[in-house]
C-alpha cells in the first residue's frame, strides 16, 4: 500500500527531540493461538486490546480481545473471518467489529470487509457485530445486505456504515477489475436497542459515506462522497464531523486537496480528530499524509517533509497521536506524535526495549499505552503488541 520513501524524517525527528528527551517504552508481545498473523487495533483505558488473531496453519482471522487473563477468540457470525478492525474505547465489555456470515453475497460485491481479511475475503455477506455477555450478534442494515461497525462509546452508541437497497449510479459496479460495489451505503449509528439503526446526513451532493469513530460526547467522524468501491477512495472525498445535533461539517475544507482518501480514523473526548489525507498525485492510496484536526487549529499535518508518507490511526484525550510511516528502506515504522516532541519513530534507538520492528502503532489510550503489530519475525509470525511508557 505504501511506496514513497521517508528519507528526511530522521533529521526532522532529531531536531524536534533535541531540546526535550522523548519517553521510553517497554514492549510486550501478546499471547496468541499459535497462528502467524496477530494484530492489535484498539486499546481502551482498562488496557484491553482488541484486534485479530489466527490459528496454526490457518490465515482466517478471528476477532480477538486481550485482557489481563489472556487472549479470547470472539468467533464469527458463521463465516470464515471476523475482526475488531478500528480503535474503540468503551469500558463496558462491549466489543464491535466486522464478521462474515455463512450467507453468500448475492450481488457479487466485495464490500468494505474484503480489505480487512487475508483469505476467503470475498463471496460472503459481511455485517457489523457487537459482542457482549459472551455472545456475538449481527447489527442491522438499512435494507441492503452488508454492514460494518467501527466504534462504540461509553454511552451505548455504536457507529459504522450499512447498505441500503438503492442501486447507486456512483457505485463502481460489478465487472472485471472492479470492486463489485452496487448498493448505496450510509453512515449510521446503531441503537439504542438491538434492532435500531439510523443514518447520518451526508454533505450536499454526496450519495454514500461512513461513520468511523464516536466519542463520549456523541460527536462522530467519518467520510462523505460517492459510493465508488466501498473501501474509501472517492467515498472519502470529504472528511466530516457530525456534531451532537446531527449537523455535518467538512473538517478538511480548504486543507485536504485530494478528491479521495481523506479519512478520519479516531476522535477523542475533546473533539480532536486523527486521520490521513489522500495525496493528489496518487488515487491508489500509495501515498497518504497523517493529520490531526482541532476546532481551534483546523488541520495540521504531522510531518511536512516533501517525501512524507504516513497514516495516523489513534488519538487519546491528551492529543497524543499514533500511526505509521514509510521509512527510508521502504518498510513501515510505527510512530507516536505530540505537540511537545513531534513525530517519533518507535524504532529509533532508545525509544523501546524491543529487539524486533514495530511496523504499526494503531491506537493509544489515556495512559499512553499503545497497541499495534510487529514485523514478521524469523519464525514467520507477526505479533500483536502492547507498548507501555516507562515511568
Amino acid at each position: 500500500m505504501r511506496s514513497l520513501s521517508f528519507t528526511t524524517l530522521a533529521a526532522a525527528m532529531c531536531v524536534a527531540s533535541a531540546a526535550i528527551a522523548a519517553p521510553a517504552y517497554h514492549v510486550d508481545t501478546l499471547p496468541a493461538f499459535g497462528g502467524a498473523r496477530n494484530q492489535g487495533n484498539s486499546i481502551n483505558d482498562a488496557g484491553v486490546v482488541g484486534g485479530f488473531s489466527t490459528r496454526p496453519g490457518d490465515l482466517h482471522r478471528h476477532a480477538t480481545v486481550w485482557t489481563a487473563d489472556g487472549a479470547h477468540d470472539l468467533g464469527t457470525l458463521g463465516g470464515p473471518n471476523s475482526s475488531i478492525a478500528w480503535p474503540e474505547k468503551n469500558l463496558h465489555g462491549r466489543y464491535v467489529g466486522i464478521s462474515q456470515t455463512a450467507t453468500p453475497e448475492p450481488l457479487g460485491e466485495n464490500w468494505s470487509c474484503s480489505a480487512f481479511f487475508q483469505v476467503d475475503n470475498l463471496g460472503y455477506t459481511c455485517r457489523g457485530f457487537v459482542y457482549e455477555a459472551g455472545h456475538m450478534r449481527a447489527l442491522p442494515t438499512l435494507g441492503g445486505n452488508n454492514g460494518y461497525a467501527t466504534d462504540a462509546n461509553n454511552r451505548g452508541a455504536i457507529v459504522g456504515w450499512a447498505e441500503t437497497a438503492v442501486h447507486d449510479p456512483t457505485c463502481e459496479g460489478a465487472g472485471p477489475g472492479k470492486s463489485g460495489q452496487v448498493l448505496q451505503f450510509l453512515p449510521v449509528v446503531y441503537g439504542p436497542g438491538e434492532t435500531a439503526i439510523h443514518a447520518l446526513s451526508l454533505l450536499p451532493g454526496d450519495s454514500s459515506g461512513a461513520a468511523v469513530a464516536v466519542n463520549d460526547q456523541g460527536e462522530v467522524v467519518g467520510i462523505s462522497g460517492a459510493c465508488d468501491q466501498a473501501v474509501g477512495r472517492y467515498t472519502a472525498a470529504h472528511a466530516v464531523l457530525w456534531n451532537k445535533d446531527g449537523s455535518v461539517v467538512d473538517i478538511g475544507a480548504g486543507a485536504l486537496t485530494a478528491p479521495f482518501w481523506n479519512t478520519p480514523v479516531a476522535i477523542n473526548n475533546n473533539g480532536d480528530v486523527a486521520g490521513f489525507a489522500g495525496d493528489p498525485s496518487d488515487p491508489t492510496a500509495g501515498i497518504t499524509h497523517a493529520f490531526v484536526w482541532t476546532r481551534s487549529g483546523g488541520v495540521r499535518f504531522l510531518n511536512t517533509a516533501s517525501d512524507d508518507n504516513s497514516t495516523a490511526t489513534g488519538i487519546n484525550d491528551a492529543g497524543q497521536v499514533v500511526g505509521y510511516f514509510v521509512a527510508g528502506d521502504g518498510s513501515l515504522h510505527g510512530f507516536v506524535w505530540d505537540t511537545e516532541h513531534g513525530l517519533q519513530d518507535l524504532n529509533a534507538p532508545g525509544e523501546t526495549d524491543y529487539t524486533g520492528v514495530i511496523v504499526l502503532a494503531n491506537d493509544i489510550n489515556n495512559a499512553g499505552e499503545i497497541t499495534g503489530r510487529s514485523a514478521t519475525d524469523a519464525n514467520g509470525v507477526r505479533w500483536a503488541l502492547r507498548i507501555t511508557p516507562v515511568p
